[in-house]
């Protein structure tokens, strides 16, 4: 699966898994990393999502990082900000407020982009990776991160014999594997959400768990 495929699905309005609220699990769970309000925090494959507005209201300086200039233009204009753009050697670069977004691959961002986040927030990046792409994300992205991050990480636990993915299916056991060598990643919930995911079931699931893990660095 290459950039294209994301991209196409962009051009084509299939964003079926764009949200159009925002994250119930983040809202109850981000407070628990005590991250101070000013923090920068990372969302990598960001799309338009509204969390990163919920996370700009408690105060943080939110970096997306998003393939597709039409959700990041979308996010923009969608959230009535009127962002001043530049090219970098990161990609393009918008930034309303304290909201920054990099349209661009997440593997170009370096040490000196992904150093200044102490936080991070993924719900879409690590599901939305093939397997043999996953652990070189984990290493690039949270192996550069500030030493003291602290971040919150949400996948999907299914069969991936009865679903093709995107979404991915990445249970505890990948997880574990896939940090193991820079970060602990703790299981802070466990929730069963077939019953609240209709167009799973219609996909041929019959179990679906949603799995969600505090992170930080490894000592």
């Amino acid at each position: 699966m290459d950039a294209e495929f994301w991209l196409e699905r962009w051009r084509d309005g299939r964003t079926h898994f764009h949200q159009t609220r925002v994250t119930p699990l983040l809202a109850k769970y981000w407070p628990t990393l005590e991250l101070p309000p000013d923090s920068k925090v990372l969302v990598p494959l960001s799309g338009k999502s509204l969390d990163m507005v919920w996370l700009a209201e408690q105060g943080h300086q939110v970096l997306g990082v998003e393939l597709s200039s039409l959700a990041v233009e979308q996010f923009f204009a969608e959230n009535n900000l009127t962002p001043t753009v530049r090219d970098a050697d990161q990609g393009r670069y918008y930034a309303a407020g304290n909201i920054e977004i990099y349209c661009g691959d997440i593997f170009a961002l370096d040490a000196d982009v992904l150093g200044e986040c102490v936080g991070a927030y993924d719900r879409a990046a690590l599901v939305a990776l093939p397997e043999d792409m996953r652990e070189r994300y984990a290493k690039h992205v949270y192996g550069q991160l500030s030493d003291a991050y602290r971040a919150l990480l949400i996948t999907l636990d299914y069969d991936q014999s009865q679903m093709e993915g995107p979404p991915f299916s990445v249970g505890d056991a990948e997880v574990q594997a896939i940090y193991a060598g820079h970060s602990d990643a703790t299981l802070i919930d466990r929730r069963d959400i077939l019953d609240k995911e209709p167009k799973f079931k219609e996909r041929g699931l019959a179990k679906l768990d949603t799995l969600v893990y505090r992170l930080q660095r490894r000592a």
